[in-house]
């Protein structure tokens, strides 16, 4: 089915916001907030979304100009979660091509809460915008010894283990090109020695076991966390372009004899940032 957006600006053809029509609650809520950002950001139209994960912050600052900042609790459908390391606003970036990016310092973890909906909401917020493409980082634990703390690594398809979805009904969208290969193509042309691979979400808080992890990796999977794959079902609901970028901040549980902690997470995470930052801004300025 084509669908058209009803509200009162039109984009462009690939906007969108063509998608969040209908008295589906999630949409509705979705609009909401993006008339919000636009009021406080003065522009009804925002190019690209980002949703910044665990040590991925120092983008905002590398990516342009910040035009202003908004928190999370002044937005409808947003609420800070309290975890050290996550950021809670919203900030809109000036790139220097004048393309405006919508940055989330962070997302809405489906541990917080277990409303998949509320998950879900940052990426229709962010297509409410206007936005065509968004970028989902992360911060996840690597199953091969090879992928060291402070790694970056594409991802380049997901494995769902949450027992959960955003969509309702018969809402049939295909996934086989999740995260755009196009978007994969820019990403290696600005650094070819990137990596690819397979994200597997769990559903957390507790960081998977070391049979978890091994059964992660005998199902394909190379990196595991405890986000993104919902993130990236809802974008793709809503005609979203998808880049994933994961910063490998631990080995999975069992690949080293280390335990795992949120301490040791961030820690290689901010050791990482100033190289992944500008790492990502150079790509999403190359999209």
């Amino acid at each position: 089915m084509v669908l058209t957006w009803t509200g009162d600006t039109v984009g462009a053809v690939n906007d969108t916001r063509q998608y969040l029509i209908g008295d589906h609650p999630g949409f509705a809520l979705a609009r909401q907030a993006a008339a919000v950002l636009a009021d406080k950001f003065g522009t009804d139209r925002h190019d690209i979304g980002v949703v910044l994960g665990s040590g991925w912050a120092h983008t905002i600052t590398a990516l342009g100009e910040v035009v202003a900042e908004v928190p999370f609790n002044d937005v409808p459908g947003l609420d800070g979660d309290g975890v050290a390391g996550h950021v809670q606003k919203i900030t809109s970036v000036r790139l220097a091509d004048g393309r405006r990016v919508l940055v989330f310092g962070s997302r809405t973890h489906f541990y917080a809460s277990r409303d998949v909906q509320a998950v879900a909401h940052v990426v229709r917020t962010i297509a409410a915008a206007g936005a065509g493409v968004v970028v989902l980082t992360n911060g996840c634990g690597g199953l091969d010894p090879q992928l060291a703390p402070g790694t970056p690594v594409l991802i380049a398809d997901h494995i769902n283990l949450t027992g959960v979805t955003p969509l309702v009904g018969p809402e049939f969208v295909d996934m086989t090109d999740a995260y755009a290969d196009r978007l994969r193509t820019v990403a290696k042309q600005v650094d070819p020695s990137l990596t690819e691979g397979v994200y597997v979400q769990f559903a957390g808080p507790q960081y998977e076991t070391p049979a978890e992890v091994a059964m992660a990796a005998r199902l394909g999977g190379d990196l595991v966390g405890m986000s993104t794959a919902l993130d990236t079902i809802a974008a793709r609901h809503v005609g979203l372009e998808v880049l994933g970028v994961s910063l490998v901040t631990n080995p999975g549980a069992g690949v080293t004899d280390a335990p795992l902690s949120h301490e040791d997470v961030l820690a290689a995470g901010e050791a990482a940032a100033p190289r992944v930052s500008k790492l990502l801004a150079e790509i999403i300025q190359a999209i």
